[in-house]
Formats: C-alpha cells, structure tokens, sequence
C-alpha cells in the first residue's frame, strides 16, 4: 500500500512540474487561449496571440500578452476589467490550448519531419524522439541553428559521439524557434563484378573490404586483385586509385571490381 501511494505521490508531483513549467513558457504569435472569468459567461473567449503578440479582449480592447506567462497575462487581464469598473476583483483563468509560439522545426532525415513544442525542457534527443528518429538514409551528425538577441548560431553536433560519451551537457536543451536538420549521410557506389552493385550509405571510417562485403561480395567473375576506386581530387578530375582492402573510403567514391583474367 505504501510503494502504491509513493508511486502516485511520484506521478503527481510530475504532473505539477509540467503545470508549472508550462506556467512560466512565455505566451507569443500563434499561440489560442481559452479565457474565462468566474461568474461572468459573457467573458469567455477563445482567440488566437496576434503576430504583435497581443489579443482583443471584451470590454479592454487590445491586451498585450507576447512575452507573458499565462499568470501574469491572467493578472494583467484581471487588472484591466476592475480598472475599467466592469468587473471587481474578478478572477480570470488563462489555458493554452494550443502552443504554437514555443515550437522547434525538425528537418532532414528523420521519419517524421515538422514542428514540436518545447513547452518546458525539451532536449536535441528528446526532439529527435518526437520527430520519430533518424531515418536509414540519416547521417550520424545534425545542424542545430539558434537564434537569440538577433544573432543566429549554427553548431553540427555529433549525434554518435554524444551517446558514446553519455555527457548530459553535450545533449543541448533547446528553446523556440531552434532548427534541427538532420544530414543526409554520405554515399558510394560500388560496380563491375559484385553481387549487389549500387549506391549505398557510407558508414563512419569504412574500409574497401566492407565497401565489397555490402555490395554481396565478389561475383564469380570477379578479383580481389582488380579493385579500384575512381575519387575527385581538390580540382574536380577524376582520379583512379588502385587500392587495399584495409583503405578507408571516401564520400561520393565509386568502386569497381574488374573481371578476372583466368
């Protein structure tokens, strides 16, 4: 009875936190309110925060309520109506019904690309979860883009190297308005005498003997001996490179396999 009561006790303590930090998430352009004064039908209303960032409100007029939390664009309204003499002491109740200010836009590669909320603590992982991860095609790096007092950042944050190091401060909180672009990772294209030639995604520090294993490994026909990767060098040209199986593959490098002369 008592591990049942200290587990709901957790549960609602959890509940209060995010009441409370969806309290104190600033209120901005997009975001619908649902307004309404005790007592006072009359006063509800359900509207939309302007691009201005305020609302028109009866009785008041125009409230500015962008950069509020929702208590003090509560007291704000509430002030207003018993200053104007049409309410005394009226208790007004604020709800976000739809928070669309405090978003980020999740892009590229992942299974659901589009816009989350961060109405609280939301984290790059916690983000990339929402958007239902990275897709096969995803490199192992993002571009998160930030912007703040005018100045807009970009950092590429190594997706891998993060859950390798398992440090929470690498795993950056994010706030509204950042964007998070997910990599396409890059390609190579393996033919001649494999078994499965075509293009396929380049892992991080692959060898030429993996390159040959994913493209289904040699057809009969083929030799170890033969291989070569065409590659661009600083200028442009096409280069051949005769090469080892133990060489590390390069992005966009075309592998062939020659055919055996005996």
């Amino acid at each position: 009875m008592k591990k049942i009561k200290h587990a709901m006790l957790m549960i609602l303590m959890v509940t209060v936190g995010s009441w409370a930090a969806a309290a104190d998430v600033p209120l901005g352009p997009g975001d619908v309110l649902k307004i309404t004064v005790f007592g006072q039908p009359d006063l509800t209303l359900e509207t939309r925060v302007s691009e201005a960032g305020s609302i028109s409100y009866p009785l008041v007029g125009e409230v500015k309520v962008g950069g509020l939390s929702s208590n003090q664009a509560e007291q704000k309204i509430a002030e207003l109506l018993d200053k104007g003499g049409f309410v005394r002491k009226p208790q007004v109740n604020l709800m976000v019904t739809e928070m669309q200010s405090q978003q980020v836009s999740v892009l590229g590669q992942v299974n659901k690309p589009g816009r989350y909320p961060v109405d609280g603590k939301r984290s790059l992982t916690d983000i990339l979860a929402m958007a239902g991860g990275a897709n096969p095609d995803a490199a192992d790096t993002v571009i998160l883009t930030h912007t703040e007092g005018g100045k807009t950042t970009k950092e590429t944050i190594d997706l891998l190297e993060l859950v390798r190091s398992g440090d929470p401060s690498k795993n950056r909180q994010l706030t509204a308005g950042d964007s998070v672009f997910v990599e396409r990772a890059p390609r190579f294209y393996i033919y001649g005498e494999v078994t499965k030639p075509g293009s396929y995604k380049l892992e991080r520090d692959m060898l030429v003997l993996q390159a040959l294993s994913t493209g289904g490994g040699l057809s009969p026909r083929g030799t170890e001996r033969g291989v070569r990767i065409k590659r661009r060098d600083a200028n442009g040209v096409l280069q051949i490179i005769s090469v080892k199986h133990d060489d590390l593959l390069k992005p966009d490098d075309i592998v062939y396999v020659k055919e055996s002369l005996f």
